[in-house]
């Protein structure tokens, strides 16, 4: 099966990639292993800079009447301090969140209407190069099947594990980072207000999505949850966790006193901060497996819209042939760190505070006295920085 593009992975990154390339009149596949609507471990939030983008890729309307409430206000909650400033303002509008049971359901339509050819559930096993031509095997039903297209694009993430070209390598440290996702009904968090949460050992956010319901990410050392679990029995990591952020945070404690867990804790990692090569071996990267933001800053969704988006810029410009796709990485990678590689330094930089011993305690001295540092950093992560158009 011949194509002009394959891409591997049907979250916001593979799916904007294969939109606005289908919508050049490229022929895509795109390969997705699990089943949509699903849950995901994520934060939700998606700024507006990214709602431009959202409208070309045909999902604009029915994100805005789905989302959540703008955020008008970032805050932050560690111990006893609460504080909240201004949430900078995109020439484009304010961001909100949506489940990403909900978005990547709705990005994944949107690629059918464009013409792509969804496989799904469908996992890619192996690629393979040989002259021009990329073959990648997927699998579905136990039954294998080889596409093949001059372009591979990988936009299955960096926590997905596998023997792809693309896929990192597993390794195993204390300070690895373990991400966890919630929803809660009935809390009190104010609609517009997006809170950090900084407690011992990790970070996190809060805020209110789609139907009402508080969004809730974490993330936290791979030894401080070892911990945490074994001076509590060995409980379950979700509950050693929670129990830590309640306890650390009052301002948690407060607008969540009555709510209700909405399904399950998720768990997922380790998270893999920092840039990658964006091309290399002849594969693409999009999305979190070309460079990966501490959450921190909640921008992994506009990142991967906005990779995706990037990238097709540049492969139109070379052409569907074989001709210029190296061109076409090195343009791309050029324009990938230029727009995200200030929002990443910023995020590492807040990691590295919030994470260190007396960070925790540090920040809340900062941000009490100086609660415009939110509006701030807000606008170091790229809250107000628009996307390149075609």
């Amino acid at each position: 099966m011949m194509h002009d593009a394959i891409v591997i992975g049907a979250g916001p990154a593979g799916s904007s990639t294969a939109i606005a390339l289908a919508q050049h009149g490229w022929s895509v596949a795109m390969v997705e292993k699990v089943v949509f609507p699903r849950r995901k471990v994520c934060g939700e939030f998606m700024s507006g800079t990214s709602l431009a983008l959202l409208d070309q890729l045909g999902v604009g309307e029915t994100w805005r009447a789905e989302a959540g409430p703008e955020i008008r206000r970032v805050g932050f909650f560690s111990g006893d301090v609460s504080a909240e400033a201004r949430m900078p303002r995109a020439k484009t509008g304010l961001g909100r969140a949506l489940g990403r049971d909900r978005l990547d359901y709705v990005l994944l339509q949107a690629a059918e209407r464009a013409g792509v050819e969804i496989l799904q559930p469908c996992k890619a096993v192996a690629i393979r190069r040989r002259d021009d031509l990329q073959f990648v095997t997927v699998e579905a039903e136990q039954q294998q099947t080889v596409l093949s297209a001059p372009v591979v694009i990988a936009a299955h993430g960096s926590w997905e594990a596998g023997k792809l070209p693309s896929q990192l390598e597993r390794t195993s440290q204390p300070s690895d980072l373990f991400g966890f996702k919630a929803h809660f009904t009935g809390a009190a968090l104010a609609p517009d207000l997006m809170p950090l949460l900084v407690f011992p050992g990790g970070y996190g956010g809060m805020v209110t999505a789609d139907h009402g319901r508080v969004s809730i990410s974490c993330c936290i050392r791979r030894d401080v949850l070892s911990g945490l679990r074994q001076r509590s029995g060995n409980i379950a990591a979700a509950d050693a966790l929670w129990r830590h952020v309640v306890d650390s945070c009052r301002g948690v404690r407060t607008v969540l006193a009555g709510a209700e867990l909405d399904g399950p804790w998720l768990a997922a990692g380790p998270i893999h901060p920092g840039i990658r090569a964006c091309f290399d071996q002849g594969i693409f990267r999009v999305g979190n497996i070309a460079g990966e933001s501490h959450p921190v800053i909640a921008e992994g969704i506009s990142m991967a819209l906005q990779s995706g988006w990037l990238l097709a810029r540049e492969l139109v410009a070379s052409g569907k042939g074989h001709e210029g796709h190296d061109e076409a990485g090195r343009r791309y990678e050029r324009e990938w760190r230029r727009q995200f590689s200030t929002r990443l330094r910023a995020a590492a930089l807040i990691a590295r505070i919030a994470l260190g011993p007396g960070g925790a305690t540090a920040m809340r001295a900062v941000i009490k006295n100086f609660p415009a540092a939110l509006t701030l950093g807000a606008r170091l992560s790229g809250k107000t920085q628009s996307v390149p158009g075609f």
